[in-house]
């Protein structure tokens, strides 16, 4: 377990610095000059040789990736051109969002994704399995901004159920202020016991954590079914059936836990999918993440903004990854001698 879990880390930590020299070649390649973007374009000579040397744009590449990687390990990732401020902070105070999003999205993924997928499995080529098999190919292949627009026309338009925008209603600012400790609204909100900010949030949080939940539920179905069906073809299988087990006890108690292996990659697969995929949902929904950041990030060609986010984003990939390896490791000895 020890070799397979230095194995594992190892091969993060290569990912880890590939993305980092690719973000620094990037921020390279990227048309202008980020003096200009920073100093303004009307600076002066002295004020653009003044913002050259304190990114240290004049300096030969291999030294520029060398304090570049000595900045990330120190904390430093750089200042964005638009806000002013250190991109770490602006991520820190956008990434909680995008999480609480991504976090009930693929909650509900997982919650209804496994169990229609293990009945899916139950009633192969019977009703149930086709109903399955249709609603998740739906739901992996409607376009996430159609889904978001839809579902605002219908539940927050016409039956006005759900707010049609927004993380809460704003008039709690007032009248029930928000004690910050993670970022993150509704754990905050849970800590210090603020019901009416938890409530409203959790109501503006259903109809975007449905429209990223889509396509996460869709595959983790499709994937369960999958590989239960594999599974429930296997030797252990076999003997459990020959001794009197039904296809359900089959499914669930000899199956379910080898088939979760594959499920558990998946699920880190597609959590980084969908911070990305939340982007334009946090946009349709004015959620305020890493997708609203971005998007102005881009407008102003703010690099170091820009890099920051992919550099996070592949961080939280990494890292989800690693944790589900980890976790496979335990649940399926067979998975460390991958």
């Amino acid at each position: 377990m020890l070799r397979y879990l230095a194995r594992r880390l190892g091969q993060a930590l290569l990912v880890v610095a590939g993305v980092v020299v690719l973000t620094f070649t990037v921020m390279r390649l990227v048309p202008g000059d980020p003096a200009v973007a920073f100093a303004g374009p009307k600076a002066t000579p002295g004020e653009l040789d003044a913002a050259r040397e304190r990114f240290g744009l004049d300096d030969p590449l291999p030294a520029q990736l060398v304090a570049y990687v000595r900045d990330l390990f120190a904390g430093d990732w750089g200042v964005s051109l638009h806000t002013r401020q250190p991109v770490v902070d602006d991520l820190y105070l956008a990434f909680p969002a995008s999480l609480e999003l991504v976090g009930a999205a693929l909650l509900i993924a997982v919650v209804v994704g496994i169990p229609i997928g293990v009945l899916a499995a139950r009633y192969k080529t019977k009703f149930p399995d086709f109903g399955v098999r249709f609603g998740s190919m739906l739901a992996v292949s409607v376009p996430v901004f159609w889904l978001a627009l839809a579902l605002q026309l219908v539940f927050a338009g016409r039956l006005d159920w759900f707010p049609v925008a927004g993380e809460y209603d704003s008039s709690l600012d007032t009248t029930s202020p928000l004690t910050l400790w993670t970022n993150i609204t509704v754990v905050d909100a849970l800590i210090t016991g603020n019901w009416p900010i938890l409530t409203s949030t959790l109501h503006h949080l259903v109809l975007p954590a449905l429209v990223v939940a889509a396509y996460p539920t869709g595959v983790i179905a499709q994937m369960t079914r999958a590989t239960l069906i594999e599974e429930s073809g296997q030797d252990h299988a076999k003997l459990a059936r020959a001794l009197g087990f039904g296809e359900t006890s089959i499914l669930t108690k000899f199956a379910l836990r080898p088939a979760l292996s594959p499920v558990l990659s998946l699920i880190a697969l597609v959590f980084a999918y969908s911070i990305v995929n939340g982007f334009l949902v946090e946009a349709i929904f004015n959620w305020p993440g890493l997708g609203s950041y971005a998007a102005e990030a881009i407008r102003a060609r703010d690099t170091p903004a820009i890099a920051g986010v992919t550099l996070l984003v592949a961080l939280v990939y990494v890292l989800a990854n690693l944790v589900v390896d980890v976790l496979q490791g335990f649940l399926d000895p067979r998975a460390r001698t991958r």
